[in-house]
């Protein structure tokens, strides 16, 4: 089964209709951005989240930004949303991604021509985190024993990307061949997207789930329920260092304690080469407020304040292998991390 019954990203050639995730799964609503505004606003309010999806929405502004600057405009006219778009979310590394090859398609440019041209790379991008999905599934597939509970953190699925996931892929692929049979599903405090996102998706896809609390996942490794352990990421470093959601890190200690492979699912749109080390990654600080309430109710008292990183770094030393669509790579992940970004650029194996 795959996600047909919804769509977190749809381009209708004048404007972009999102999935409203902040509501779900209560409601089931979209939003219509019309301009680059808007989906710059999308992105920062987590509209839309997960690092490819963001990537993709971002590409989608830069073509609206294109029909609203008129029909004689060039590749000037668009620095304030190519700014705009940039400054939403800064650790997710495929938002640059997206933003730097829509730029590059931008160039010489003008009019009819440059908004066509930046329609198509948009599509291009849309099409290109589908299939990569599809890769990531099967390779990370083969990887489960047969009937595996798996456990999984944050939300990775078909709200994330343009496709059916990343680590969800890996998920929907294992559970089609009987390789998984239960998801344990982190709720990932303080956002609740593995609660309110991932168990709306897998209930959808008829994928047996169980949420639990972030802090029940050692106990359930404990007892031996969990086989195996797949997240996915907002960036890889250079040297396999995963940033992801906010809660990863102690999972992938749990795992190192329990020897439970921990597997890390991403495209190789989310490896940068130019960043050395997860030290390296900046973390994104995220409003004192979702931690303070739930909805409209206050957990802490006035005055109190909090701290809300959106996301941590798990050593490479702890990082079993990573998913991308060109297979798995291994450490020593310097080198298997490279062979996989050149693959994917054309280069030689």
């Amino acid at each position: 089964m795959t996600t047909s019954a919804f769509r977190t990203i749809d381009w209708r050639g004048d404007a972009l209709v999102l999935l409203d995730q902040r509501v779900l799964p209560v409601d089931e609503t979209y939003l219509t951005c019309g301009d680059w505004r808007a989906v710059a606003d999308a992105i920062k309010q987590m509209v839309v989240r997960g690092a490819p999806a963001i990537g993709i929405t971002a590409a989608y502004g830069v073509v609206l930004a294109a029909r609203e600057a008129g029909a004689d405009a060039g590749p000037e006219a668009l620095a304030p949303a190519f700014e705009g778009l940039a400054a939403t979310r800064p650790t997710a590394v495929n938002l640059f991604w997206a933003l730097d090859r829509m730029k590059a398609r931008a160039a010489g440019g003008r009019g009819a021509a440059l908004l066509a041209a930046l329609e198509d790379e948009a599509r291009r991008i849309h099409d290109e985190d589908r299939a990569m999905c599809r890769a990531m599934g099967d390779h990370g597939a083969a990887l489960l024993p047969d009937g595996a509970c798996v456990l999984t953190h944050c939300n990775t699925g078909a709200l994330a990307t343009g496709g059916d996931g990343t680590a969800l892929a890996v998920v929907r692929s294992g559970f089609r061949q009987g390789r998984v049979r239960l998801v344990y599903a982190d709720e990932t405090r303080p956002f609740l997207q593995g609660s309110r996102l991932t168990a709306w998706e897998l209930n959808k896809d008829d994928i047996p789930v169980r949420v639990i609390t972030d802090n029940m996942a050692g106990h359930l490794m404990q007892r031996g329920q969990v086989d195996a352990v797949i997240v996915g990421t907002d960036r890889v470093a250079a040297n396999g260092d995963v940033t992801n959601k906010i809660g990863t890190y102690a999972v992938a200690v749990l795992c190192h304690h329990h020897g439970i492979p921990f597997y890390v699912a991403g495209p190789t749109s989310t490896i940068d080469l130019a960043t050395p080390t997860g030290a390296d990654v900046p973390i994104e600080q995220r409003p004192a407020r979702e931690v303070t309430h739930v909805g409209d109710r206050r957990l802490v008292p006035e005055g109190v304040a909090v701290e809300n990183p959106a996301f941590d770094v798990t050593p490479a030393a702890l990082v079993t292998a990573i998913i991308t669509e060109r297979g798995v790579a291994r450490p020593p992940f310097e080198a298997s991390l490279a062979r996989h970004v050149a693959e994917a650029n054309g280069g030689a194996a």
